[in-house]
């Protein structure tokens, strides 16, 4: 009997810890989903990991939808929303909203973005749901409920204007963004080279213009996304169109004053680029930004007295064209999508001096956004 009792604490114990084991090999496990263009090979959203070891594994297929161009999750990451980035017979692109079921998604249900070939989405606390509408210019506001039903377009802000170039003859909202609080809003439009204020009314759910409404970047930059520092003080605006990244400081009247501007391009570079993306570490000591054309992350040392930056180096994508890039959950990695390469690159980060270095790169369709669980 004592023996019995003794084999049966063994296996208990054993059950345990392999369990323990498991758990913790898949927390240096990190998923991800890709949102793709589907004029191509791809054919929607589809999973991958990213290994403990910086490598890459491709999982598969998610769901089948058309250019989802961009990804973006619940407050509680039970569903998972996509913007189709097209245009419809009634000149407007839509929004999918999917549940997640192990490695696949289930659609729940669709609705309009508001406006024409939507580039971007973003989600609060309250799963207010903002769309970016490149073509017509302007964002959408929605409302995701406790079902992960999309709701219809509940208000619509429409950008005015236009900008100095070739590419800024009408607006194009590039991006919009829920500020810490959750309620004011930033929208980042390319076409009419400004930042566009408001504040979320959850009563009437609206979008309300705040005062002052709009800010003016420097002309021909075309402003595209917008990184928060976690100080909550400082933002940084990267521009498309002249490759540089702008400083918003936060005065003591709660709005923001437009600071410096700086380069993501080594000095003396003087062939085509343009820039996509940019993020900020968690511990507010260094921005990463991408370059097209130059192909690369330019990597920044913040000052943390003033918020200034400076470009303490380039890592190259591998690839052409890196459009969207994710720091990993914990930071270790930095993943970069290139889109005309149809690959994706993983790259070690060196935390201490935010330098990047090469590990390992895996095929993905037209790859446009990185999104991890």
């Amino acid at each position: 009997m004592k023996l019995s009792i003794i084999f049966l604490t063994l296996i208990i114990l054993t059950s345990y810890q392999n369990k323990k084991e498991n758990d913790l090999q898949k927390d240096k496990k990190h998923p991800f989903y890709v949102g793709t263009y589907t004029d191509g090979d791809s054919q929607g959203i589809y999973k991958y990991i990213l290994n403990e070891d910086g490598t890459i594994s491709k999982i598969g297929l998610a769901i089948k939808s058309e250019n989802p161009s961009f990804l973006t999750f619940s407050h509680n990451k039970k569903f998972l929303l996509a913007v189709n980035e097209i245009n419809t017979k009634g000149g407007a692109g839509t929004v999918e909203s999917f549940s997640i079921n192990g490695d696949k998604l289930t659609l729940i249900n669709k609705s309009s973005s508001g406006g024409a070939h939507p580039c971007f989405i973003a989600t609060n606390k309250s799963d207010f749901v903002l769309t970016a509408n490149y073509t017509s210019g302007n964002v959408g506001l929605l409302k995701l409920n406790k079902n992960g039903e999309l709701s219809d377009v509940l208000d619509l802000q429409q950008h005015t204007g236009k900008g100095s170039t070739d590419r800024q003859k009408s607006p194009h909202a590039h991006s919009a963004w829920f500020d810490f609080d959750n309620k004011n809003i930033i929208s980042v439009d390319l076409g009419t080279n400004e930042l566009w204020f408001s504040k979320l009314d959850t009563k009437q759910q609206k979008l309300i213009p705040s005062n002052p409404d709009k800010m003016a970047m420097s002309p021909g930059s075309g402003p595209r996304h917008l990184s928060f520092h976690p100080n909550k003080k400082w933002i940084y605006v990267v521009n498309e169109l002249d490759c540089t990244i702008t400083l918003l400081q936060k005065n003591n009247l709660g709005k923001y004053d437009k600071g410096a501007s700086f380069s993501t391009l080594p000095e003396g570079y003087t062939e085509s680029n343009t820039c996509a993306d940019i993020h900020s570490s968690s511990d507010g000591k260094f921005v990463y930004a991408s370059n097209r054309g130059h192909n690369s992350i330019a990597i920044f040392k913040v000052n943390i007295n003033n918020g200034s930056l400076k470009l303490i180096g380039h890592r190259s994508t591998k690839g052409d064209g890196p459009r969207n890039f994710s720091l990993s959950p914990n930071e270790d990695f930095l993943l970069v999508a290139n889109q005309l390469t149809n690959n994706i690159v993983s790259l070690k980060r060196d935390k201490n001096t935010g330098l990047l270095s090469f590990i390992h790169q895996i095929e993905a369709p037209t790859p446009v956004c990185i999104l991890f669980n």
